[in-house]
């Protein structure tokens, strides 16, 4: 057995801690010792179905207890474990079983109709039982109560996870067993999480972030308290019943839990237990900065960021967040962090380039892709003129991230936009994250706010900006307000209003609102 498996801490933590409660749920509650049993018996019934070494299971459920067993289960084989989000389309959802060949899915009987819709010919597992030809998880903790022994291997696949915008079809980002623990090590020691934590399960469990909270749980055999967000009164519910003192969070979650009127909300000194807040995935607002402050009055609050091709790769010192309210703070630990030009050398502070990662936490590419694991997987030769290459060394692969970032001249460094997100218009470059910070930071009437451009051949690219408001605000007055603070050429020339934007893995979807305004052109 591989110390470097979520497998080897599942075990550890059974033989510490094996009457100490690991997952809650409503009312329901799991012990180490009785999760353990549990992700035994699906392991075993798993091992003995004659899939090759490598097979992909894919897991198509909603949140629950058995989705978490489902997890721990796969990852305690030699088989890879697929995530595959609810909210998928079929053809979504089809794409992922054919790109990596998926052999079996595990799922509850909501999702059953819509795997029945693709035609899918490979096994179904199911949480509850749904017919006599198909099994269950009720059946197999019924009869499989046979002792389980597995061998896994850090260096091997362990999960696949497909991110997709609304009209694309993504490669798949493979993740070892090592990435798994060597991200679940890393977060708890700068989290400082202890064994007494609660933590909050409100995050998907089909993107990494997600997945961490459940690796972190083990890895310091603390609670974690499942959470299906859907109304900010049931939250806060689960915050204060569930005892929760770690709340990993993505910054549309804080929107949304401070959506209400302020009557509605709880007296802060029920949420005192709360001592360590987490964000990735988007911009943090001045304004959910003292919603934390005010209702979270024991909280630290960790901004974070992370990339597609490696698990984290800064963290922004809590004490922090108040003097640079807009970095993305500094390394993780067991991490260096380069920033470089595009003739490879490194660049000063205040000047923009290429974020590369290197050390821990890089994944192992892209799935039946090199062309796209070429665009971002790279030698270490990529940083020949900014360190010294001894021995000439040089297979060690780093992350061109694809980021644009700069750092100040304290090291800290600031995201100013994806590679790919970059607006030319008029002859200059346009970050959309700059815009949307000024919109947070100074109009706080609006809620939510996505920017992008469109094609015009007279400028190259136009500046849209869709907004969500209680109401409709004047485009003069945003103008104006906006013109403050930014140049004539970075002021969007098409400001559209929606009472909601859409969102996908916790983000605004700009590709499905980048074809709604073409629709309308």
């Amino acid at each position: 057995m591989s110390i470097n498996s979520i497998r080897n801490l599942l075990e550890k933590a059974n033989a510490n801690s094996p009457d100490k409660v690991a997952l809650k749920y409503d009312t329901k509650e799991l012990t180490y010792n009785q999760l353990y049993k549990k992700v035994n018996q699906v392991a075993h019934y798993l091992s003995e179905q004659g899939f090759e070494k490598g097979s992909r299971i894919g897991i198509y459920s909603n949140k629950s207890i058995n989705q978490v067993i489902a997890i721990l289960a796969i990852v305690s084989t030699e088989y890879v474990f697929v995530p595959i989000t609810r909210l998928l389309k079929p053809e979504q959802v089809e794409h992922i079983i054919n790109d990596c060949d998926i052999v079996c899915i595990i799922t509850d009987n909501s999702k059953v109709k819509n795997i029945d819709e693709i035609n899918f010919d490979g096994k179904i597992i199911s949480y509850e039982s749904i017919d006599k030809d198909s099994i269950s998880f009720e059946e197999i903790y019924k009869y499989y109560n046979q002792e389980y022994r597995c061998s896994i291997k850090g260096h091997n696949n362990a999960v696949i996870t497909y991110s997709f915008g609304s009209h694309s079809f993504p490669k798949g980002i493979v993740i070892t067993h090592r990435n798994l623990i060597d991200g679940a090590r890393v977060v708890s020691e700068y989290l400082k999480l202890k064994e007494a934590d609660v933590i909050s399960g409100i995050l998907s469990f089909n993107l990494d972030y997600g997945l961490n909270q459940i690796f972190c749980t083990l890895e310091r055999e603390a609670t974690l308290a499942i959470h299906k967000f859907v109304l900010p009164s049931e939250f806060f519910t689960h915050l204060i019943n569930d005892k929760v003192t770690v709340l990993p969070v993505m910054p549309i979650n804080l929107t949304q839990i401070f959506d209400e009127q302020k009557h509605r909300l709880p007296n802060p000194k029920q949420l005192e237990k709360i001592k360590t807040i987490t964000s990735s995935g988007g911009n943090i607002t001045d304004a959910m900065i003292q919603n934390c402050e005010k209702y979270f009055p024991n909280a630290d609050f960790f901004s974070m960021h992370g990339l597609t091709e490696a698990f984290r790769s800064a963290y922004l010192d809590p004490k922090q967040i108040r003097i640079r309210p807009n970095s993305i703070g500094k390394a993780i630990p067991d991490v260096e962090l380069f920033i470089i030009n595009e003739d490879g050398i490194e660049c000063k502070p205040r000047e923009v380039g290429e974020l590369i990662h290197r050390g821990g936490c890089i994944y192992k590419g892209f799935w039946n892709s090199p062309q796209e694991s070429a665009k971002r997987f790279k030698s270490i030769k990529i940083l020949e003129k900014v360190i010294n290459l001894e021995g000439e060394l040089t297979d060690e692969i780093v992350v061109a991230s694809g980021d644009y970032v700069y750092k100040d001249e304290e090291d800290y460094i600031y995201f100013v936009s994806r590679k790919d997100d970059m607006i030319k218009t008029r002859g200059y470059r346009v970050s959309p994250y700059e815009i949307e910070s000024v919109v947070g930071e100074n109009l706080s009437s609006i809620k939510e706010c996505a920017v992008f451009s469109i094609d015009n051949e007279e400028i190259e690219e136009e500046i849209v900006m869709i907004y969500s408001a209680q109401k409709q605000i004047a485009k003069n007055e945003i103008i104006f307000e906006l013109k403050k603070h930014l140049p004539t050429y970075m002021i969007p020339t098409i400001i559209i209003y929606k009472q909601s934007l859409p969102l996908h893995y916790g983000k605004i979807n700009k590709s499905e609102l980048k074809q709604e305004v073409l629709n309308t052109i």
